[in-house]
């Protein structure tokens, strides 16, 4: 619904409830706003209320006796005509309304005016940082890293559309003993051993991306650090410190390559090292300490998370003197805070559900000693599921490249077709192709369910395929625009009244809901609502289509039916955008 119609009609009928309440000498003085919403069924309207039963008990009513007088006062109200054809009392005292034909034109307008700004709003001087992927860099991105990078990226778009200044950043887990093992791994590539040999440590990682790191690290290459920095390896197999840094570079360079290819950019890599060598992470066990949120037992320093809810206390530092891996985490999320973002939103798997409730308990001691005012539940979390992948029928558990799952890379390529033999143009259309399928998909579904990518499914090009039904129809609108021949932008000036049957009205309504299903699906964390919306814009697209022929003699006819296919067109290219999803002219 267009913010201005739907303000316009809440007014009205907070002006009818003012009446009704007159006559029962009830104060107008703390009336509710009417809450207004989509009837489920179209049939039953345009918009609906349950005021009157809201209200009824309070005022000592029969709802459906209160519907029947609030429906007279609406329809005595000067502004009526102008919005609302009719009104109607549904069951026992819900409110239905159906638009005047003027009232929903107006939408037409909107897009027109709006073009790729349209759903949106405006600034709202707030900012928040989205924290997604945030991969070790101790391999290539899997599949699940790609679902964290298409619902973080579509949410940074979705809350962009709010009016937020979104922050987007990458924690690179830089630091630990994942870290560790990678080094040795590529030590013991680069002396000679592999996998299944007896010297082969038990902890090393068994990509073929390995033999690579170690490869080039002979070879003494060069690869750029977090920093932008050169790194060189010395070639040296027994400086392990040399290893290490070159191995976390050459895997920052591959998943850069990687997220290049998916389209997706940040505006800032955090490095978990810089926690402990800025000494964040000793200032935050400091603070801990002195506001009494930790003690010490069996050798090991504790965090008293119980007081916050969880169900019993966990250890911040081992008896070895390491750090568990959620202290630099409170660190991170300290920073953000002292950064400026009052709301963060951290994209991860659902695998770290435990540590919620230990980041927030952390953060709560250290905003207790630094005097911050820190809601109790920051940060927010947006957890996913893992994906599985079929291809050929059957699930798809290995790549040969990373060893144990499937890459990005792997996905995008199988998605878009691609074939060894490949170059240049063709090439690009299919990783764009890939891409697109791969973002759609794994937005598609909420995030705490399971998914299933079908590979096979990706590759068709038919209404099967959710991502190819709603780019067909863009590129069928577009057609019919050539097919036409005439400018485009001349169309915002011709008159839409004779769009009056049943399949432009259902598309008109459509569109008239894309604003709502932005703000919806932003407060609710749910980019998956847009993948939703677009199925259904593209569904009653075609139904429109293939109900009223648009290129018809009666030139009035034919240019309205052609405006509402270029605002239809504007809409989905903007709800694909939102998604990442490129909106292609051609198929």
């Amino acid at each position: 619904m267009l913010p201005v119609i739907k303000k316009q009609i809440t007014q009205l009928m907070q002006d009818a409830l003012k009446v009704v309440a007159a006559t029962h000498g009830i104060s107008s003085d703390d009336l509710p706003v009417p809450h207004l919403e989509r009837p489920k069924v179209a049939e039953h309207g345009d918009l609906a209320t349950n005021i009157a039963m809201q209200l009824a008990k309070g005022w000592k009513m029969n709802p459906r006796e209160l519907a029947q007088e609030f429906s007279a006062a609406l329809q005595q109200q000067a502004s009526y005509a102008t919005l609302l054809s009719a009104v109607e009392i549904a069951g026992p005292g819900f409110i239905n309304v159906r638009l005047t034909q003027v009232a929903k034109l107006e939408v037409l307008k909107a897009i027109f005016e709006q073009q790729a700004t349209f759903g949106m709003q405006p600034s709202n001087g707030q900012k928040v940082l989205i924290e997604f992927v945030s991969a070790n860099p101790t391999g290539p991105l899997h599949v699940g890293h790609g679902r964290q990078a298409a619902l973080g990226d579509a949410l940074s778009h979705l809350m962009a559309t709010q009016g937020w200044s979104v922050h987007r950043e990458f924690y690179y887990n830089d630091a630990g003993v994942q870290i560790q093992n990678l080094a040795i791994s590529v030590q013991a590539r680069a002396k000679g051993f592999k996998p299944g040999d007896a010297s082969w440590p038990e902890s090393a990682y068994n990509g073929e991306y390995i033999a690579d790191i170690a490869r080039d690290y002979l070879a003494k290459s060069t690869v750029a650090a977090a920093d932008g920095q050169p790194v060189l390896a010395a070639g040296d197999v027994e400086n392990i410190e040399s290893i290490r840094k070159f191995s976390v570079a050459y895997l920052r360079r591959e998943q850069d390559i990687d997220l290049q290819a998916f389209g997706v950019k940040f505006d800032c890599y955090y490095l978990e090292s810089s926690l402990y060598t800025d000494g964040s992470v000793e200032a935050v066990v400091a603070d801990l300490k002195k506001i009494g949120k930790s003690y010490e037992l069996d050798g090991a320093l504790w965090l008293r998370t119980t007081e916050d809810g969880d169900d019993k206390d966990r250890v911040m530092r081992k008896s070895d003197g390491n750090y568990t891996y959620f202290v630099p985490d409170v660190a991170y999320h300290a920073s953000k805070w002292s950064r400026g973002f009052t709301h963060v939103i951290n994209i991860q798997g659902s695998d770290h559900h435990g540590t919620i409730a230990r980041v927030r308990s952390g953060i709560q001691g250290v905003a207790a000693q630094r005097s911050w005012s820190i809601p109790k539940d920051y940060p927010s979390y947006v957890l996913h599921k893992m994906v599985t992948v079929m291809r050929g029928g059957e699930e798809v558990k290995i790549s040969k490249r990373a060893g144990s799952y499937v890459t990005v890379r792997d996905l995008i390529e199988w998605s878009g077709g691609v074939t060894p033999d490949m170059t240049g143009e063709d090439k690009d259309i299919a990783i764009r192709r890939g891409r697109d399928a791969v973002r759609f998909f794994l937005i598609s579904r909420k995030a705490d369910t399971e998914f299933v990518f079908d590979v096979d499914l990706a590759l068709k090009q038919n209404d099967e395929n959710p991502v190819f039904y709603v780019q067909y129809a863009h590129a069928r609108i577009c057609s019919i625009l050539r097919q036409w021949a005439g400018d485009e932008a001349s169309l915002k000036n011709v008159s839409f009244a004779s769009l009056t049957s049943k399949a432009s009205d259902t598309l008109l309504r459509r569109l008239a809901e894309y604003g709502d299903v932005l703000t919806d699906a932003a407060k609710d964390m749910a980019p998956h609502a847009i993948a939703f919306y677009l199925r259904d814009l593209a569904g009653d697209f075609h139904t429109f289509y293939n109900a009223d022929r648009v290129l018809v003699d009666d030139e009035p006819l034919k240019l309205a039916r052609l405006a509402l296919l270029s605002a239809t067109k504007q809409v989905i290219a903007n709800g694909l955008d939102v998604l990442g999803v490129s909106a292609p002219e051609k198929m």
